[in-house]
């Protein structure tokens, strides 16, 4: 039977999973919730969607088994409550909640429940990432020596009207809403961030939040790195993140295109040989059903919809795993000295 999903949030992100619910075979889309009329006319005119400006309404009307929640990160918390009070299996978008304690809460709830949970945290399921995490956690690199999580864009790139991503109060500024990401992919792939120094949260066209984030991290297998995110770079085009990770074996450089990898002997792994290796994303992608912006935001939703049927466990992107991220920007967040 067709899991029956409602969405709550009917912005980019939103727009961008129901466009992926919609095409799923295994999904029935029961309700969309917006506050914006213009949004919730436009659904009403050209869909079947049933649709709502009220999320408790629409969960008490039409009871779903999941709900995908894709409003600010201000919001995450207590939405997430709810639909978690009412057994529902949720999806968040990231980065998850405000405050460790809050993540902890639904993270302990949901457990309690017994219900799926899971965190947008998209590129765990990049192809390229994925080789990168099998790579390390089958040590074929060695020990890892030092490594560098990187994260540049065009988010901020003038002084403009400010928005929820320049309040800090709703989860806005490079650290929260950017550099999650690669605080993810270092936790996930390598081991959390318990330790941070010399922390800068640098504002260039931001006056209330961060655009830039400078940061050495330690990590809880004793690993030490650098974090460098900026949205503020305006020659990339989009969005462009990568890590650099060094081992006694050696060296890994990878973005969500393009992995290289650097063997310093004759036994690697299969499909690699000693010197430079380069794989593509498009080599090492799993096919989706239907494409929108990338792989791997068809895949995270597919998975979600997997571990709610019991198909796969629930284990990637769950609200452990992204407490694990609240408490790592936390933690950076207080060692920072502002400029």
């Amino acid at each position: 039977m067709a899991v029956r999903v409602a969405l709550i949030g009917a912005g980019k992100m939103g727009i961008s999973h129901l466009s992926i619910l919609g095409a799923n075979t295994n999904v029935e889309v029961v309700g969309v919730c917006d506050t914006s009329k213009l949004v919730m006319g436009a659904l009403q005119k050209y869909t079947k969607f049933p649709c709502f400006t009220n999320y408790t309404k629409m969960l008490d009307e039409i009871k779903p088994d999941a709900v995908v929640i894709a409003v600010p990160t201000k919001f995450h918390h207590e939405f997430a409550k709810e639909v978690l009070s009412k057994n529902m299996h949720v999806f968040v978008e990231k980065p998850f909640c405000l405050n460790p304690q809050e993540s902890e809460e639904l993270a302990k709830l949901a457990t309690a429940k017994n219900l799926v949970n899971q965190v947008g945290y998209h590129n765990k399921f990049v192809g390229t990432f994925q080789e990168v995490k099998k790579l390390v956690s089958d040590g074929h690199i060695g020990n890892i020596q030092h490594f560098e999580g990187e994260a540049y864009g065009p988010v901020v790139i003038k002084k403009k009207a400010d928005t929820w991503r320049s309040d800090p109060s709703e989860g806005g500024g490079c650290l929260m809403d950017y550099a999650s990401h690669v605080i993810d992919l270092i936790n996930d792939t390598l081991s959390p961030i318990k330790e941070a120094n010399g922390t800068i949260l640098k504002t260039i066209y931001s006056s209330q939040v961060d655009d830039a984030v400078f940061s050495m991290v330690n990590l809880e297998n004793g690993t030490s790195g650098l974090l460098s995110v900026n949205w503020s770079d305006e020659t990339y085009r989009k969005m462009s993140t990568s890590m650099t990770i060094l081992g006694s074996k050696g060296k890994i450089i990878s973005d969500a295109n393009e992995l290289k990898v650097y063997f310093k002997e004759d036994k690697c792994p299969k499909g690699y040989s000693k010197g430079w290796n380069v794989k593509y994303v498009t080599d090492l992608a799993d096919q989706v059903d239907f494409y929108l912006r990338g792989e791997e935001y068809s895949s995270q939703m597919d998975y979600f919809v997997k571990a709610i049927s019991g198909a796969v466990p629930n284990t990637i992107n769950n609200f452990k795993s992204a407490l694990a991220t609240d408490k790592a920007i936390a933690i950076i967040k207080k060692s920072a000295k502002n400029e």
